[in-house]
């Protein structure tokens, strides 16, 4: 006989896992998988693909491997998480180097690379690596007070953003920038370092819009409505049909002459076919991430964690809402995917990667390191003290 204080690793995850956390990014899964079934026959038929469900068995594919990937990584001790992001990190960013030479160009932009018959984009990986590793950097800066950790944190987010505009990928970059700017202020570090963070944004937007004719272009139409608007004024159509009931599942007509209804602007198919109510219940399933992240982020003692929570919600929030926002011509157009929804490997495999930190960073048996990591001070004394007595 074993004793009840003794408990497997399976039970003793689920006794310390956040279960808003892990259940309601699961529904995401199998509501894109659904998406995907509405979506495929539309973007098959547009690519000449006999298989018309060739893009939803693919998509089945990620969707299973979506929650192995987040049990696996909030399996990790905290300790083991950040060293994994640093190795993703690193890896991710060499290969972002190697890109101008051996990558593969799609519309402008060389964001893929080709390894047989598999395609990856590392700038996917790159987003949660780089939010747990800043997320430590500032940490350090802000409980060390040394310059140093603050330069390497500042240099870190040079690097990442210098790749992602050689690419370009504007709409990463901005996610990035964001994503960084906001944990920097959370941290309280010197306001200098958030006046310079936001002069150097407003250098770069004024810098990309002058010396890059896709990110010009695509701001210009979204002000003045005037040339290429094709598919976001396609997208807005599919809303409008779609009502507040929606036309049905595969009911959709205007998605079939919309090119990328499977990725950047699925949403605007499941408002076509299950109508707004339904897709507002969608955006809502992504406030309860967000809101449930934020929660445990704001009750955490140790500053990194704090941070990392902070970021990855941050950065899967605004990825969901930037998508979102494109969707309802409330944005201009930047070729990002809805977490969890729309298709693609790459996506998919990051964000629920992403997902499976918030999961380790936020588990209750994490408290052994929280207490290893927060200083003990004269009040913390007393308190010990009085509970003592």
């Amino acid at each position: 006989m074993t004793s009840r204080a003794q408990r497997g690793l399976v039970s003793a995850w689920w006794a310390t896992v956040d279960k808003t956390l892990l259940g309601v990014p699961v529904i995401l899964v199998i509501a894109g998988f659904i998406l995907s079934m509405s979506a495929s026959p539309a973007a098959t038929a547009r690519l000449g693909i006999e298989n018309p469900f060739l893009f939803t068995e693919r998509h089945l594919v990620f969707a299973i491997l979506a929650p192995l990937v987040m049990v696996g990584i909030s399996l990790l001790p905290i300790r083991q998480a950040r060293l994994l992001c640093w190795i993703g990190l690193a890896g991710s960013l060499l290969v972002m180097m190697a890109l101008p030479f051996v990558g593969e160009e799609t519309k402008g932009s060389i964001r893929w690379m080709e390894l047989g018959p598999i395609k990856i984009q590392p700038s996917e990986m790159l987003k949660p690596c780089f939010v747990v590793a800043s997320a430590w950097l500032v940490a350090q800066a802000r409980q060390t007070r040394k310059i140093g950790w603050a330069l390497a944190a500042v240099g870190l987010f040079g690097l990442s953003l210098s790749l992602l505009v050689i690419q370009p990928d504007l709409g990463q970059t901005v996610l990035l920038a964001a994503v960084w700017g906001t944990m920097v202020f959370l941290a309280g570090l010197p306001l200098f370092f958030v006046w310079a963070l936001g002069g150097l944004a407003v250098a770069g937007a004024f810098f990309a819009y002058t010396s890059i004719d896709n990110f010009s272009s695509r701001i210009d139409r979204f002000l003045t409505g005037a040339g290429d608007n094709f598919q976001v004024d396609r997208a807005m159509q599919a809303v409008e049909a779609g009502g507040w009931a929606g036309r049905g599942p595969g009911e959709g007509l205007v998605k079939r002459g919309l090119p990328d209804s499977h990725t950047d602007f699925i949403f605007a198919v499941a408002v076509e076919e299950y109508g707004t109510i339904l897709a507002m219940m969608l955006v809502c399933l992504f406030f309860i991430i967000v809101l449930r992240a934020f929660w445990h982020s704001a009750r955490e003692r140790d500053v990194f964690v704090s941070l990392a929570v902070a970021g990855l919600a941050l950065q899967f929030g605004m990825q969901a809402a930037i998508n979102i926002c494109v969707n309802l011509q409330l944005a201009p157009a930047k070729g990002m995917t809805l977490p969890f929804v729309s298709y693609g490997g790459s996506s998919m495999m990051a964000v629920a990667f992403g997902v499976g930190l918030m999961l380790a960073f936020t588990r209750k048996r994490a408290d052994m390191y929280r207490r290893s990591a927060v200083r003990i001070g004269p009040a913390h004394l007393t308190q010990l003290a009085g509970v003592a007595a």
